[in-house]
């Protein structure tokens, strides 16, 4: 089939799953299905159809299911256990209450790393207008601050599920984009901190009412600071120590490396962080820990489906040849990472899903990276990064991630589309523009 041919059916395809997914509000995972299948037939040859949508699903779910399924845990125990809670109140004891809203950013970029971004906000909102209420800060500033802060670290960050499968595509190591997801999230979330008190002013937006049930939870029984950091900090610290060991001994010789060659792998590191967790129960029976167990497999069962689906997307268009065409047409243009982040900014302002975006993203660019200037490890980690920042841009109406703050902050949707979204495309910007500087030094 010719190359206008293809390219007509694709664009069909992503404009199909922008359409039943926004439009019709059909299930996630049968929009891509049923794309996917219609785009394998028409595209691929009768014979390689089955072989490319399992390969697809099949491939993206070895790569993710560990590390989502482990992530879940330790986010689960956290919000059962009042730990999320307890480093929130740890960290304005710092701060102090007239820098509750820096406390509240600080608490969502930490609480952010295991836990997904819809999770983390429904959790910390309660607090969020309590710091509001309390400290006389406009929630419209607040709750974008915590949903920002929870939403620099979701995009660019493994365990989250779209950054997790792009980096099994692009075949990135994972320590590397960890560490270098971190670093570039922080800029970000100061853009988002910035940007949203900037936009504050130029409205009367009020603080939120005192709840005094909310206000309760700082008095509850939680565990200790530390107990609720370790979950966090030690998968993180094994992941960061490989990697930075790994950047000296390329051949894995040293006696030191051995020591955390296992332990510092993501599969591993992560399912320390989910034994650590468990010390957060005040019960530490069976019955207790499979109640958390049961409850991370049931929420993150529709996040893998999902993501997996996304992937097997992804494969049919990688196997159409579309890619490789693309790449030739951007060859010699200079345009570089601009790529991967334009399309993901196009996939993800169309259809919502900043997951799906990133993931088909990654299987269009896959191809031309060479042609790209990326094709290095440290090249395919910066494409990585670019489709994380465009994957923020814009988060608006067709978002799920938008609903949750707007319901559970109080925020009306002209207001939160004037305040949180243009905070989003801020910080997707501002993200590629520091991903684009680091080029200078990487490649």
């Amino acid at each position: 089939m010719d190359l206008i041919k293809v390219s007509i059916l694709v664009i069909v395809s992503i404009i199909a799953i922008i359409w039943l997914t926004s439009r019709t509000k059909l299930n996630a995972f049968a929009s891509l299905f049923l794309v996917s299948v219609f785009l394998a037939f028409t595209t691929l040859p009768a014979d390689t159809v089955v072989k490319t949508i399992k390969e697809g699903f099949g491939n993206t779910m070895a790569s993710i299911g560990f590390l989502i399924i482990f992530g879940a845990m330790i986010g689960i125990a956290l919000d059962t256990t009042g730990a999320t809670r307890s480093i929130a109140n740890y960290i304005l004891s710092k701060t102090g209450e007239k820098r509750s809203a820096q406390a509240m950013g600080i608490t969502g970029f930490i609480t952010g790393l295991p836990i997904f971004c819809d999770s983390g906000y429904i959790i910390l909102s309660g607090l969020a207008k309590s710091f509001s209420a309390r400290a006389g800060i406009p929630m419209a500033f607040m709750a974008t601050v915590l949903a920002s802060s929870l939403y620099s670290v979701h995009c660019l960050i493994p365990p989250h599920p779209g950054a997790l499968a792009a980096a099994g595509v692009l075949e990135v190591n994972i320590g590397n984009l960890i560490i270098a997801g971190i670093i570039l999230a922080v800029p970000g979330a100061l853009a988002a901190w910035f940007w949203s008190s900037f936009m504050i002013r130029k409205g009367n937006y009020p603080p939120a009412r005192y709840d005094e049930e909310a206000d309760k939870l700082k008095s509850e029984k939680l565990p200790s600071p530390l107990l609720s950091f370790l979950p966090i900090v030690v998968p993180l610290a094994l992941i960061t120590l490989k990697s930075l060991i790994s950047l000296f001994d390329m051949e894995g010789e040293t006696f030191i490396f051995r020591i955390f060659r296992i332990p510092g792998e993501p599969v591993f590191a992560l399912a320390t962080g989910v034994v650590l967790s468990l010390l957060l129960l005040e019960k530490k029976t069976i019955e207790s820990v499979n109640s958390v167990f049961a409850e991370a497999i049931r929420k993150a069962g529709p996040i893998l489906i999902v993501t997996a689906a996304g992937g097997m997307f992804g494969m049919v268009i990688r196997e159409t040849g579309i890619g490789e065409s693309a790449g030739r047409l951007f060859a010699g243009t200079g345009a570089g990472l601009a790529v991967p982040f334009i399309i993901a900014v196009l996939m993800k302002t169309a259809q919502g899903s900043s997951t799906v975006a990133i993931i088909t993203t990654a299987s269009f660019v896959l191809p031309m990276l060479e042609m790209l200037g990326l094709g290095s490890e440290w090249g395919r980690i910066l494409a990585m990064l670019a489709m994380g920042a465009g994957s923020m841009a814009v988060s608006h109406a067709n978002d799920s991630y938008f609903w949750v703050v707007s319901s559970f902050s109080g925020l009306d949707t002209r207001t939160m589309l004037r305040v949180y979204s243009s905070t989003t495309l801020v910080m997707g910007l501002t993200v590629f523009t520091f991903v684009w500087l680091s080029s200078f030094f990487l490649l």
